[in-house]
């Protein structure tokens, strides 16, 4: 079934990244950013029939009724999505596809993390609430690897870059020119947690070694925020206040949870993904005028824009080299910042592609508006390069 045109996104909303969230609960920033976007796209509650959101720990069970009740809905059709960093883009193809099948017409997408700064513990087992106590995993993983020390994203993504090093030609400075061109994009961008704080080439190799050959300047600061976006059928849209974001595609991959499984380190799932997405959609590559690629270290963008076609396998750092990857470069990379210099809010962070993507066809740029921008390629990346979900977004259908 093709998904071209026959839903947009038509409302946005986003918390601006903070580094704690004293007394918010997730239920409660899941619902408001919900509400908000709901209404940045001129409709009232009672007209949305579709609620996709996030596990969260606050209701390990049955989630998406859990916020429904909360807000006051009723819904033709519920779903949790569970894709790490891919949720946000998962939940906009499913949205699509639901729609598209008739199983209902609007969708309000929601995202969520919050911080403390101290630690709480997790749920105690009480005699009336039926949950039975911590949930214990007895993944591969955690019988096998974290016991080992494999415990995190940071020692997965560098074991890439190595192998990436030995296999292509690729330098500090190259992959040190990503996390500079989205700190400029950030400087533009009020939202973003780096705002008005420029870096150099020379800041980001300067910068503390956190597991080599990553520098701390190369990895996303963890915050706390939300994003929501709501998706409807196409003919709703012109009746809508904003000009649409049609969802002209969506491809998926799933290849592996831990990196161990991985069938390679340096060719991803990304590839399939983002061909089914590119031939749905019937857009050239050539034709992107905005690219929002998950961002969680800049190795992770180099492999996306090899495998999603950008640049040729291997030759990623000549691509970097060659390209402005500013908002008002040849070839416009995450404008708000990405998660590199906006903030990398969970699975919120995840979601702010779709947001900035959608900001850029609508026009909503602010002072990062990418110009005359008319198709927006999206990658959302889950786990170790474990889930990959590809969208095409459009002015037109």
């Amino acid at each position: 079934m093709s998904l071209r045109g026959k839903t947009a996104i038509v409302g946005v909303a986003e918390f601006k990244p903070s580094r704690y969230t004293e007394g918010e609960t997730t239920l409660g920033m899941l619902a408001k950013v919900a509400s908000q976007a709901i209404a940045d796209a001129g409709l009232e509650l009672r007209e949305v029939d579709g609620m996709i959101v996030e596990s969260f720990a606050e209701a390990p069970f049955m989630a998406p009724a859990t916020l429904i009740e909360y807000l006051g809905m009723t819904c033709r059709f519920s779903e949790v999505i569970d894709l790490g960093g891919a949720t946000g883009a998962g939940m906009i193809s499913r949205a699509a596809a639901a729609i598209s099948a008739g199983l209902c017409e609007t969708v309000v997408c929601t995202t969520a993390t919050r911080r403390e700064k101290r630690s709480t513990s997790g749920p105690k087992r009480t005699a009336s609430s039926g949950f039975t106590g911590r949930l214990v995993d007895r993944t591969p993983t955690a019988e096998f690897e974290v016991p080992y020390g494999a415990i995190g994203a940071n020692y997965g993504y560098a074991m890439i870059a190595h192998r990436y090093t030995h296999e292509y030609p690729l330098s500090p400075e190259q992959l040190a020119k990503i996390a500079v061109a989205q700190r400029y994009n950030a400087c533009h961008n009020p939202d973003a947690l780096f705002y008005g704080q420029p870096i150099t080439v020379d800041d980001v190799l300067n910068s503390p070694m956190i597991v080599e050959p990553l520098r701390l300047l190369e990895i996303v600061m963890p915050v706390a925020g939300a994003a929501a976006v709501v998706v409807t059928k196409a003919e709703n849209a012109a009746r809508l206040p904003h000009r649409p974001a049609y969802v002209l595609a969506a491809g998926e991959r799933t290849t592996h949870k831990t990196i161990t499984y991985a069938p390679s380190l340096t060719d991803t799932a990304i590839r399939g993904a983002a061909d089914d997405a590119f031939k749905m959609a019937g857009v050239r590559r050539e034709d992107i005028d905005v690219a929002s690629l998950y961002d969680c270290y800049t190795i992770t963008v180099l492999l996306t824009l090899e495998d999603a076609g950008f640049a040729e396998k291997g030759r990623g750092g000549e691509f970097v080299d060659s390209h402005n990857l500013q908002f008002d470069g040849d070839f416009p990379l995450n404008p708000h910042g990405g998660q590199l210099s906006f903030g990398q809010a969970g699975t919120a962070g995840g979601m702010s592609h779709v947001t900035e993507a959608a900001r850029q066809i609508m026009g909503r740029g602010e002072a990062r508006q990418v110009r005359e921008c008319e198709f927006a390629f999206v990658n959302g990346n889950g786990g170790i390069m474990s889930d990959q979900v590809s969208l095409v977004l459009g002015a037109n259908r």
